[in-house]
């Protein structure tokens, strides 16, 4: 559950980050484009906010930078 504030700004950067997918046509990340189709814009915010906060905890867990080419699947 964590603290709610930190939830709170995960899920409105999830939230900025479909919008902004949206506006540009959202082809570089498949999973988020599937998750749309299937779920309302809110439950897809909330489980990419849920992404999100997983790789930042892995990115800590194991002292590792941020590597984006990891996230999009070639």
């Amino acid at each position: 559950m964590g603290q709610r504030y930190l939830r709170q700004l995960l899920v409105v950067g999830a939230l900025s980050v479909i919008r902004r997918a949206k506006q540009l046509g959202y082809t570089r990340h498949p999973w988020l484009v599937g998750l749309l189709e299937r779920r309302t814009t809110k439950i897809a915010a909330v489980a990419l906010a849920n992404k999100i906060a997983r790789i930042a905890w892995a990115m800590m867990a194991r002292n590792e930078k941020f590597q984006p080419s990891r996230l999009i699947p070639v």
